[in-house]
């Protein structure tokens, strides 16, 4: 372990070349072919999302919404529990929290340590941003479009705007929770790739907990699902373009570097003691 007069300035310089490395230039010219690749699914989704949108609106979003219980039901307890699993500022603050402890820690070690927690500093950073970036979009979408929650005026109808309102009862589409957990679930399984299955049940148990709680109609966190992928993946082709836990392959695919395994996991959060 480096010095205790020495930690201020090891810290100074490991979280500058963190940063530095953030914002470098990116790796050419791979990194074109990563961003007309990541162009091209963008444009993609979102005609296809919009489509879908439309159709949910114009034939499901009335039907759904007006048959789940009325607010405040007992019945709807567990739905209220999982929802919170979804907030961003939980999922947020836990992220920012892990990712800033590998900053405070990785300077005080040294060797093959070090460099774990430096790995693993990337990855949690990858995840935060990859949640926070979408949300950030979202809740500038929320009040350009300003539609109107489930029943928000009395009635069920799909179509209730009220543009640049900027106000919660005006705030339903897209679906911040979706966001969040769909954001979320494809930034931890684009890290390690086996937690895909458990990640998908946990952004759809999110958005089904929005519709019982009468949060939010269908639409809405269709399309706030597919904000926070698409902006995940933004945050992913940037995080490969510099060579952050992820590279950019020869047809402008982005594939995860090998990190941190678990069994190194677990020798890393012992390291500041043993060393």
């Amino acid at each position: 372990m480096a010095g205790r007069e020495a930690y201020p300035v090891a810290l100074a310089g490991f979280t500058a070349r963190s940063l530095g490395r953030l914002v470098r230039a990116p790796a050419r010219p791979r990194a074109s072919l990563g961003r007309r690749r990541l162009a091209r699914q963008t444009l993609g989704m979102i005609a296809g999302t919009a489509a879908l949108v439309v159709i949910l609106m114009l034939t499901l979003d009335v039907p759904v919404i007006s048959a789940m219980p009325v607010r405040g039901a007992p019945q709807l307890w567990p739905a209220r529990f999982i929802t919170d699993f979804g907030k961003s500022e939980y999922v947020l603050w836990a992220c920012g929290a892990l990712a800033l402890l590998t900053v405070i820690v990785a300077p005080a070690l040294s060797g093959v340590r070090r460099a774990q927690w430096a790995a693993l500093g990337v990855r949690l950073s990858f995840i935060f941003l990859a949640v926070a970036i979408p949300n950030l979009v979202g809740e500038v979408l929320k009040g350009l479009i300003g539609r109107g929650r489930p029943f928000v005026g009395g009635a069920a109808n799909a179509f209730n705007f009220s543009p640049l309102t900027w106000s919660p009862q005006f705030a339903s589409l897209p679906s911040a929770h979706a966001i969040t957990a769909f954001s979320l679930a494809f930034a931890v399984a684009a890290v390690w790739p086996r937690t895909r299955f458990v990640m998908m049940t946990y952004a759809v148990l999110i958005i089904l907990s929005r519709i019982v709680l009468l949060a939010h109609h269908p639409s809405d966190v269709v399309a706030g699902g597919v904000v926070g992928v698409i902006g995940a993946m933004a945050v992913r082709q940037w995080f490969a373009a510099r060579r952050l836990g992820f590279v950019i392959a020869a047809d402008g695919r982005v594939e995860p570097l090998p990190g941190p395994s678990i069994a190194a996991l677990r020798g890393v959060a012992v390291g500041p003691a043993a060393s």
